[in-house]
C-alpha cells in the first residue's frame, strides 16, 4: 500500500502574506453575533463544561433523539473515539477523502484497506467496490478533496445488517438544501458534523456525531471528560438555532454561485474541475503542479497539494473558494504562471 503523509493538512499550506486558498474555512472570523456570544461565555469559564445544552439543540435541529447525539471537539476527535471505541474486523476507508478517519484507525492499531475512486468517472461511488464483509466503512459527503456529493441513495445502500457506515458531512452544511444528507437517521449509518467550515471556528473545534444511541453510549464511553469547552458548547447551540440554519443557507447558496464563478473561470484557463463539484473547493489537475504550487506560493497563493491523500498524485490540487475578486486576482496570477 502506497505511503502517504495522512496528517497532512491545508494549514500546513498557509504563510505570511498567502492568500489563503488552501484551508475550507470559509469566513475569515466568525460572524458578529456568533463572537458577541461566546465573548458573553467568558465570565462562565471558572466552571467546568457541559455538553447537555448543546446536545439538546443538535437534537432539535436535526430532528433526532438527544441519546443519538455525541457533541465533540471538532469532527476529529468523533474519528478518534470511532477508532478507540470499535473493533473492526475489516474497516475500509473510501478514497480519495479526509485522511484523518484513516489515520484515526491506524493509530488505534486497525488494519485499513482502500477503496480507491477513480478519477476517469468523476470520482463516482460504486458500491460495488466496498467488500460484502466490510463492518466499518468510512466516505466523506461531500467529499474532501474531490468535492464530489454522493447520492444519499448509494449511500442508504451501503449500510447493512454487521456494519457500520460512517459519513462525515463536515461540508454538508454548504451544499444548498443539505442535498444528500443522511442526518436524520438511518440504521447502521454514523453522521459527523463539523460547525468550524461554515462558520469560522476551526480555533474553537466543534463538531457532533448522529448516531445510533447504542452507538452514542460507546464513544462516550471512551471520550476525554470535559473534551468539548464550554465556548463550544456555546457554539453549537448558537449555530443550531434556526435563525442560523437559515443563514447557512443562504452562505451556502453564495458559495455555490462563487464556486461555479471559479470553475468557469478556470475553464478558461484551460483548467479541468475534476468531477462535478458540490462543495465549497474544486479539485484540478494541473501539468507540473508542484511547480505550479511553488510557483503561486511566490506570487502570494497558498494552495492545497494533492499527493498527500490516496489516490491522487503531484499534479492534483485543491482549491478553496473564495469571494469573486479573491477568485479574479487568482486566476490571473494563474494565468501568468501557465
Amino acid at each position: 500500500m502506497a505511503e502517504y503523509d495522512l496528517h497532512h493538512h491545508g494549514d500546513r499550506e498557509v504563510g505570511p502574506g498567502l492568500v489563503d486558498l488552501a484551508v475550507n474555512v470559509r469566513l475569515p472570523r466568525p460572524p458578529s453575533w456568533l463572537r458577541e456570544e461566546l465573548v458573553s461565555a467568558v465570565d462562565s469559564l471558572a466552571a467546568y463544561p457541559s455538553t447537555v445544552d448543546a446536545l439538546h439543540a443538535v437534537a432539535a435541529r436535526h430532528g433526532r433523539a438527544p441519546e443519538e447525539v455525541l457533541v465533540t471537539a471538532g469532527a476529529a476527535e468523533a474519528f478518534t473515539l470511532l477508532a478507540s471505541a470499535l473493533r473492526p474486523r475489516r474497516a475500509v476507508v473510501v478514497h480519495p477523502q479526509f485522511t484523518e478517519p484513516e489515520a484515526a484507525l491506524r493509530a488505534a492499531g486497525h488494519a485499513v484497506e482502500r477503496v480507491v475512486l477513480s478519477e476517469v468517472d468523476g470520482f463516482v461511488l460504486d458500491p460495488a467496490l466496498v467488500p460484502p464483509d466490510a463492518d466499518l466503512v468510512f466516505v466523506g459527503n461531500p467529499t474532501n478533496p474531490t468535492s464530489v456529493l454522493h447520492p444519499a441513495s448509494v449511500l442508504r445502500s451501503l449500510a447493512r445488517p454487521g456494519r457500520l457506515l460512517v459519513v462525515d458531512e463536515a461540508f454538508l452544511d454548504a451544499v444548498p438544501g443539505e442535498a444528500e444528507s443522511l442526518a436524520a437517521g438511518h440504521p447502521g449509518v454514523v453522521v459527523l458534523r463539523s460547525l468550524t467550515k461554515t462558520w469560522g471556528l476551526a480555533g474553537l473545534r466543534a463538531g457532533y456525531v448522529l448516531a445510533p444511541a447504542d452507538v452514542v453510549e460507546r464513544l462516550r464511553a471512551v471520550q476525554v471528560p470535559w473534551s468539548v469547552s464550554t465556548l463550544a458548547g456555546v457554539a453549537t447551540v448558537a449555530c443550531c438555532r434556526p435563525s442560523a440554519v437559515e443563514e447557512a443557507e443562504k452562505l451556502a447558496v453564495t458559495a455555490e454561485a462563487d464556486r461555479e464563478y471559479l470553475a468557469s473561470g478556470l475553464a478558461a484557463a484551460g483548467i479541468d474541475v475534476l468531477g462535478d463539484p458540490r462543495g465549497p473547493f474544486v479539485l484540478v489537475r494541473v501539468p507540473g503542479g508542484a511547480a505550479v504550487r511553488a510557483r503561486l506560493r511566490e506570487v502570494g497563493y497558498a494552495v492545497r497539494r494533492g499527493d498527500t491523500f490516496p489516490g491522487l498524485g503531484p499534479d492534483h490540487l485543491r482549491l478553496a473558494v473564495r469571494d469573486r475578486a479573491t477568485t479574479d486576482a487568482f486566476l490571473t496570477a494563474l494565468r501568468k504562471i501557465l
